[in-house]
């Protein structure tokens, strides 16, 4: 086989194997470059559930904007299966920035958003969590089937 067949070959035969690759591993879609998304949900609260504001607060959501800007979350809905629902007032989540939603009471930041309920929402063997925009699209869901594990990362 002279050189230039061989080099013709190896070339083809690396082409085809990028063309495999490439199969495996398609290309990302344009909107891969960040979203706003649940990134956690900690479903089982540490220690007893005695149904005190610590306890409450003990199980949150986080929500991560991986986006490169920040995204008005205002009337954003955060639901469980059940319907629970908790309604974003008017903030805005910076880019790369997360955002903690907890059950129980507390002083909002904006770091940390406070449902202000008196009992649990998250169930500890199953639920799923829900995030909508305002007008009522589904940006993301996080589903969890396990009661041996206190959280999950979506």
């Amino acid at each position: 086989m002279s050189s230039a067949t061989g080099t013709t070959a190896r070339t083809a035969a690396a082409l085809a194997a990028g063309c495999a690759i490439a199969l495996l591993y398609p290309a990302a879609p344009a909107g891969a470059a960040g979203s706003v998304h649940i990134s956690k949900i900690y479903y089982d609260s540490p220690g007893t559930d005695n149904r005190s504001n610590a306890s409450l607060n003990g199980e949150y959501v986080q929500i991560k904007n991986s986006t490169s800007r920040g995204v008005s979350l205002k009337g954003w809905v955060l639901a469980d299966a059940s319907n629970h629902k908790y309604t974003f007032p008017r903030y805005t989540l910076g880019a790369g920035r997360t955002v903690t939603v907890r059950t129980g009471s507390g002083s909002d930041t904006s770091a940390t958003k406070y449902q202000g309920r008196r009992a649990y929402v998250w169930n500890n063997d199953r639920d799923k969590a829900t995030l909508r925009k305002a007008g009522g699209a589904t940006v993301d869901t996080c589903a969890y089937n396990n009661s041996r594990a206190d959280y999950k990362i979506c």
